[in-house]
Formats: C-alpha cells, sequence, structure tokens
C-alpha cells in the first residue's frame, strides 16, 4: 500500500504540502495540487480513514435516522440525502427507529459517541433524544416531523395546508360526514394534519361535526380506526388518512367488510403511494415532494457542517393533491 510519503516523493513535495491538498487547503499553489492528485491517482493512494477521523475528531459519516424504514415514504428521501452526501464527500449511515423513542435515544447516543459529522432525524417524537441532539456540537437537521423540542435546521412539507386541502376536496365533492384517522398526540405531521382538517370542516357551511380517530402511523393502526369508526354511530362517509401505511389499513379494513369505495366510503390519504394509480378504484393521494426533501435535508446540513453559528433555517415546501376515483363521490349510489 503507498504511504503519504510515496506520494510526496512522486510529486516532488513534502508529505505536510499532501496532506493539505488532501484536506481541502486553498492555498496550495494550484500546480502542486494538479501534481499531488496525478501522484494520488497514479499510485492508487487512500488516506487512511481512520487517522484522518481522529486528527479532525470528527467522521465523515452522517447518521439517517428514520422513523420507519418500510415507510416508502422514505425511500425518495433518504435517495435524495444521499446523492447530495455523495457529491460532498460524505457517507451515509441509516437508522431504523421504528417509531420507537426509546430506539431513537439509542441511535442518537450512537451517532454522537461515533462523533458523527451529522444527523438527520425524522423524529420518533423522543425529547430526551432531541435534547442530546441539540446541546452537542453535532449539526443536526430535522425532517418531515419537527424536533419535539428545541429549534434545528428543518424541512418539512406544509402539512396543514394539504391536509386542509384533501378534506375541501372530500367536502366539495358531496360528501358530508368526513372522518379524520390520525397518528400520535406530539407527533408534529399527525397534529398538523390534524390541524388541517378540523380547519377545513370549521370553514364549510354549515360547519362539519370532527370525527377523529388516532392510531400509531402503522398499517394495523389503520385498520383498526377504520374498523371503530365503521361501527360507531356516526358512520362517516368519507375518511381522510394522515400516512399511507394507515392508508392501506383503512382499505384493507373497508374491504373486509365489504364498504364499497367511493360509492359508500370516501377516501383520500396522505402520501403518494407507488401503486395508487393501478388498484381499482385507484386512490386519491396528497403527494410530497419526498426526494427535494432529501435533497433539501442534505444541503441544510451541508451548509451547517461549514458554517455552523446562525439561526435555524426552516424550509417548507408544498404537498400536492392529486385527485383520482376513490373521492369521487356517486350521486346515484346514495
Amino acid at each position: 500500500m503507498p504511504t503519504i510519503y510515496d506520494v510526496a516523493r512522486e510529486a516532488g513535495v513534502s508529505a505536510a504540502t499532501v496532506s493539505r491538498v488532501l484536506n481541502g487547503a486553498r492555498t496550495v499553489d494550484p500546480a502542486m495540487v494538479a501534481r499531488v492528485l496525478t501522484a494520488v491517482r497514479e499510485l492508487g493512494y487512500r488516506p487512511n480513514a481512520v487517522a484522518r477521523n481522529l486528527r479532525r475528531s470528527r467522521t465523515t459519516l452522517w447518521a439517517v435516522i428514520i422513523s420507519d424504514i418500510g415507510n416508502p415514504f422514505f425511500t425518495a428521501t433518504v435517495r435524495g440525502i444521499e446523492d447530495v452526501a455523495q457529491q460532498a464527500g460524505y457517507s451515509v449511515v441509516l437508522c431504523n427507529s421504528d417509531e420507537d423513542p426509546a430506539k431513537e435515544e439509542t441511535y442518537v447516543a450512537a451517532a454522537l459517541s461515533e462523533q458523527m459529522a451529522g444527523v438527520i432525524i425524522s423524529s420518533s417524537g423522543s425529547a430526551k433524544a432531541a435534547k442530546s441532539l441539540l446541546d452537542s456540537p453535532i449539526p443536526v437537521v430535522a425532517i418531515d416531523r419537527q424536533l419535539p423540542r428545541g429549534e434545528a435546521d428543518t424541512v418539512v412539507v406544509d402539512n396543514e395546508a394539504g391536509a386542509g386541502t384533501a378534506t375541501r376536496h372530500l367536502l366539495d365533492a358531496g360528501y358530508r360526514r368526513v372522518a379524520c384517522i390520525t397518528g400520535p398526540e406530539g407527533v408534529s405531521t399527525a397534529d398538523l394534519r390534524l390541524r388541517g382538517y378540523t380547519s377545513a370542516l370549521s370553514a364549510c357551511q354549515p360547519p362539519g361535526e370532527p370525527l377523529i380517530v388516532r392510531t400509531d402511523f402503522r398499517e394495523q393502526g389503520g385498520y383498526d380506526a377504520m374498523g371503530s369508526l365503521l361501527s360507531s354511530a356516526e358512520r362517516p362517509d368519507a375518511v381522510f388518512v394522515a400516512n399511507n401505511l394507515m392508508t392501506v389499513g383503512a382499505l384493507r379494513c373497508l374491504a373486509d367488510h365489504d364498504v364499497r369505495v367511493p360509492a359508500e366510503m370516501g377516501v383520500v390519504g396522505f402520501d403518494e403511494i407507488p401503486w395508487a394509480d393501478l388498484v381499482r378504484p385507484s386512490l386519491t393521494t396528497v403527494a410530497q415532494p419526498t426526494y427535494e426533501l432529501g435533497r433539501m435535508a442534505a444541503r441544510l446540513l451541508v451548509d451547517r457542517i461549514a458554517t455552523p453559528a446562525g439561526r435555524p433555517a426552516r424550509v417548507v415546501l408544498p404537498a400536492e393533491l392529486r385527485p383520482r376515483q376513490s373521492s369521487a363521490f356517486q350521486h346515484n349510489a346514495r
């Protein structure tokens, strides 16, 4: 294995100059930089990452802590993060908290002890994990969900507006008893989407009566919540479901109970689903710009690593209603 001294000898410079070039110093003469990089390429030299990290007291790794690796929402999001990370010279370590605050705290502790270069997190709601991150010198960006306490660079979609648009869409279509299945209290996406739903109901004439079930953002949670709505005295004729996995569970419950969509139950789900156009009836969704969420979060982290000081940035991206058959009110069927 060639050493830094072999590179220095080949390039005709000192080992210190080689080190400065490889660490991105801008004060080295361009001709020397070219010679060093040519020698590195010809010799196949690879810097010792362990030694470099010890000198820097920081790795070139990012911890990306997501709340549910089984959720298709995160596929494109992580891709956006990784594309920017690779371009900036970082690698990504993916951690799945599984909507478990205790597991999230474990991953945060590991990221801090390993002195990761930065952390991007979709919080499961742990205030302890948030405090640990914000009290540390490691840059952190919250994605999809706000941290439960404190302020950090944050990239989210306009959850409240997206939920309001979905609810108004069902009301404008002709549905009158619109229910909402949302996630746990204290999780920002669940609370903001619920707020959008209730605001839309309050604004309609006459104002609608909220029908709300909270559950755990999982498919089975959506199934159970839909079942409770079907058995309630005030059975709804439409439902807004606040994430994709719960939407899948709600649709499965409706199928098991032979409830026709959209004739007997209109359905809109928050988050696009890959097969939304393939099922019959096709599924109306509120789509998030998932790749752009990840890309923007990664850009914020790169900038925060370069400039640690300054006020936290907050980026809010728009969500898009994609109307399909599941919300098409059918007058003749009623």
